[in-house]
């Protein structure tokens, strides 16, 4: 084993400033001789990135526990008393999902912020990540964390941090907090904590909840596209909701009960917030398995929808009752293209659509949100993948004077936004939105199916699909990078049958002809993404992903929307099959 790696080890052992919980666990991999147990927990400190860490649960400078996050809360707090007294009385709300030890991290983060004199606002008990990027705008707080590992497996959690606008940090604060973290001593005796019962008599911990969730609530409700819409089929309007033992259960049926629908089944299995994510595999609405419970509860009640938010309540995915009686998932960018088409019809319709209104989408979502945005005459921007650079455009807008110039923006990984109160992807407005389409499509007559083939055949057909390797610990690590590696130098000119006819490298900035040669120079900030167009207009993007062990291959598959359209849905899925395999072989040479 490598010596340095056992030394930290043999400290975290023993050391008494250490929990006696902590310090066993690892003795016990020490005295049975668990070398790469040991070496992933300490070969490396858990890494803060631009927008937060996330990490396995466990003892450890690679693990999530109260001494990683306890190093993260102390470095944030000094970079926010280096900002002045002003942010430090201005202070940061703390919110946490139903996660193991995320009630323990939120609370632990509060008394590291009072022992360091910034004023922590807490949420008394769990809440979905789109209120607290709301709460960090209402009480004017310098920023905002989030214990969170969004929609990863049990056995992982996260810190996510935002700032004074609600947004997931950026420059310069993300450096900055980075670097100040880096500067901490260690991970226990470097950090100041207040007592809890103290910090609530003097003020610096103040616990919030139900007077924020009626502000939260006051801002969905106007938000509404419309809502005459939906009374006219709120009596027949049947849905299904799941909170996957997550935080949506706390704000979601009472917001559907203000929109007007009176038939929300609940799936009573997964009501329950439970860390242990007890009745699925994973706790991801972008999974069909997720939504198994919801999808046998809308047979039994004969429900339109099936609408299934993750843990920190900032994804939604959904599954949809076809003409034949079934259910069919619809994806990320299935659904932000209804939302995008139902804003903007409304939108005309009701004579508040000007040509300075934005669509927003990250760089791998689907094309046919511009296609969407031009046919009714609005603008659009795309962003790098992540969507505090949707938060960003926002808050240019706002510096130009005027943030409602932003509608509506999206990501192919199921986050929406409708709207300026957050600045986060938000299940709970994305909730809304839904329930405003699916009574528009049935007082046409039609399901969301139907819908979605409707835009289709207004705008063209788009497919789009993920194809994610996973790749744990270090061994992972280097994985991903010799597959980018591989891919950014040696990428056949050829795939599936069809030429390559140019590639841009992101992280480098520049756009390639199918020959090597530079033809463009990109205004995008640089990301380790590489996208690549076919000759047939199909587009390959292959980006590792930030949050998780995870390399990932996005398709985009176009076709006009003349002639049939089901002999087309079947032509394109035939095409992303083979590429799938295509990149498979690829993905093993390395």
């Amino acid at each position: 084993m490598d010596a340095k790696i056992l030394e930290i080890a043999k400290e975290w052992a023993t050391n008494p400033v250490f929990n006696e919980e902590t310090r066993n666990e690892i003795q016990t991999l020490i005295d049975t001789n668990n070398e790469s147990e040991l070496t992933d927990r300490f070969y490396k400190g858990l890494e803060f990135g631009t927008g937060g860490m996330r990490g396995v649960l466990g003892a450890g400078t690679n693990r999530l526990n109260v001494y990683t996050v306890g190093k993260a809360t102390q470095g944030l707090a000094e970079y926010i008393c280096k900002l002045g007294q002003e942010a430090k009385d201005k202070g940061v709300v703390i919110a946490c999902d139903s996660r193991n030890f995320s009630d323990v991290f939120s609370k632990q983060a509060a008394m590291i912020f009072a022992g360091n004199g910034v004023k922590a606002y807490l949420f008394e008990s769990l809440r979905p990540l789109p209120e607290m990027s709301f709460g960090v705008r209402l009480h004017g707080a310098t920023a905002g964390i989030m214990i969170t590992a969004s929609h990863n497996p049990p056995k992982y959690n996260g810190y996510k941090v935002s700032w004074s606008d609600g947004c997931q940090v950026t420059p310069p604060h993300d450096k900055g907090i980075i670097d100040t973290i880096e500067e901490v001593a260690n991970y226990a005796e470097a950090i100041k904590v207040a007592d809890y019962d103290e910090a609530i008599k003097s003020g610096l911990i103040q616990i919030i909840g139900e007077e924020t969730d009626a502000k939260y609530y006051d801002a969905l409700e106007k938000r509404i596209v419309n809502k005459e819409l939906v009374a006219t089929v709120a009596e027949d309007l049947n849905i299904v909701y799941t909170s996957i033992h997550g935080a949506g259960i706390k704000l979601i049926p009472t917001m559907l009960k203000n929109l007007g629908i009176k038939n929300v089944h609940i799936v009573k299995e997964q009501e329950v917030p439970d860390g242990n994510f007890p009745t699925v595999v994973s706790p991801n609405p972008e999974n069909g398995d997720a939504l198994a419970m919801g999808i046998e509860l809308a047979k039994k009640t004969n429900s339109t929808i099936v609408l299934a938010t993750d843990p920190d309540t900032d994804r939604l995915g959904i599954a949809v009752k076809t003409d034949d009686g079934g259910y069919e998932l619809f994806n990320g960018n299935q659904l932000g293209s209804i939302m995008c088409y139902y804003i903007l019809s409304q939108m005309k319709e009701q004579g508040k659509l000007t040509p300075d209104k934005h669509i927003v989408k990250t760089i791998v979502t689907t094309d046919l949100a511009f296609k969407i945005a031009e046919a009714f005459g609005v603008k659009h921007k795309e962003v790098l993948t992540g969507f505090k650079y949707i938060g960003e455009v926002i808050a240019q807008f706002e510096k130009e004077g005027d943030a409602e110039k932003f509608i509506f923006g999206y990501e192919e990984s199921y986050g929406f936004l409708q709207g300026t109160d957050v600045r986060d992807k938000d299940a709970v407005i994305a909730v809304q939105l839904t329930v405003e389409c699916a009574a528009w499509a049935q007082s046409k007559g039609m399901t969301l199916s139907g819908l979605l083939d409707e835009v289709y055949e207004k705008f063209g057909y788009f497919k789009e699909s993920l194809k994610s390797y996973t790749f744990e610990g270090y061994e992972g690590v280097q994985k991903i990078k010799a597959i980018m590696k591989g891919m950014r130098e040696d990428m056949p000119s050829v795939l599936n049958g069809q030429k390559v006819v140019d590639k841009t490298d992101i992280l480098v900035g520049k756009k390639y002809d199918g020959e090597g040669n530079v033809i463009e120079d990109l205004t995008l900030p640089t990301s380790d993404v590489l996208m690549f167009t076919l000759e047939d207009m199909t587009k390959i993007a292959i980006r590792p992903s930030g949050t998780e062990p995870k390399i990932k291959f996005y398709f985009s598959v176009r076709r006009p929307s003349d002639g049939d359209l089901s002999a087309t849905k079947a032509e394109v899925a035939s095409i992303i099959e083979n590429l799938t395999a295509s990149i498979d072989e690829l993905v093993s040479k390395y």
